[in-house]
C-alpha cells in the first residue's frame, strides 16, 4: 500500500519528440511535458543499494516513486526542480500491479 504522504514532491515526465528538418535531413529532438506537477517520492538510495547498484555498472543513484500510470516509458526523463534525471525503467508495484510505479533514475 503506498502511503499518500509519502508523494510529497512534485515532478514533471517528458518525452522526446523528433522532427527532422525537411531541408538537411537533420533530426532534432525536443521535450513534451506527459505529465506535470505529478505527486512523487523523490528518494535517494541507501548505501546498500548504491553498492548493488555500482555492482552492475549502474549510474542509478535515486529512485521515483508516483502513482500508477500506464504508457510511461524509459526514454521518458523525470525533471525534479531544477535537475533532471534517466528513468532506467517503470517497475510496478509487486502486490498488485496498478497502484503505483517505481522508476530507477540516473541522472541526465
Amino acid at each position: 500500500m503506498l502511503d499518500p504522504g509519502r508523494l510529497r514532491h512534485r515532478i514533471t515526465i517528458e518525452r522526446p519528440v523528433h522532427t527532422q528538418n525537411s531541408t538537411t535531413g537533420e533530426i532534432t529532438t525536443t521535450w513534451e511535458a506527459v505529465v506535470e506537477n505529478e505527486p512523487a517520492a523523490v528518494e535517494p538510495l541507501s548505501v546498500r543499494e548504491f553498492i548493488a547498484a555500482q555492482s552492475v555498472q549502474s549510474a542509478v543513484t535515486l529512485r521515483v516513486v508516483i502513482r500508477y500510470r500506464p504508457g510511461l516509458t524509459a526514454d521518458m526523463r523525470v525533471i525534479h526542480g531544477d535537475r533532471v534525471y534517466d528513468p532506467q525503467g517503470w517497475l510496478p508495484d509487486p502486490d498488485s500491479g496498478i497502484e503505483y510505479l517505481t522508476a530507477p533514475c540516473s541522472s541526465a
